[in-house]
């Protein structure tokens, strides 16, 4: 579905992607609207998929969760078994915050949060024995400098 996003559809957004917790009156009065017109473009931008799931984002390191590492992954196989087996078992690891397929010499870079090296190698031992990988290098992350889901609106 195609939709036309204008400058009152950005600052909700804008505010949404802020604090989706917030009440309508409290998003309609920050964008200069009133409550229903500010729901009836929420309806409209989420049914076009513009805005998707919601979710509560939860601190790692409160949770036991202090090791993070980005995992970076190259293989000799790229025929479509092997793909969909690497990306059924990269999606069954909860481990795995992120997944992108990169062009250059590196195939997959995987973000894994894990509460210790133990539990990265634990990880690591799963994957490698569920499917083939020619190379993988791990970086732990020392210091996460900035993380956010905000796109610049």
């Amino acid at each position: 579905m195609s939709i036309r996003i204008d400058a009152t559809d950005r600052k909700i957004l804008a505010v949404l992607q802020r604090d989706a917790s917030r009440s309508l009156d409290e998003i309609a009065k920050e964008v200069g609207s009133s409550k229903t017109p500010v729901w009836n473009r929420i309806r409209k931008l989420r049914a076009a998929g513009v805005i998707g799931q919601q979710m509560v984002l939860l601190n790692p390191e409160a949770l036991g969760f202090e090791a993070c590492f980005f995992v970076l992954i190259r293989t000799s196989q790229h025929d479509a078994e092997w793909q969909r087996k690497f990306l059924n078992a990269i999606k069954a690891r909860p481990e795995v915050q992120e997944a992108h397929r990169l062009a250059g010499e590196i195939d997959y870079v995987l973000k894994v949060r894990v509460p210790n090296a133990r539990s990265y190698d634990e990880f690591y031992q799963a994957l490698i024995s569920d499917v083939q990988i020619y190379n993988v290098t791990a970086l732990l992350s020392m210091e996460e400098i900035k993380s956010t889901t905000m796109l610049p609106l």
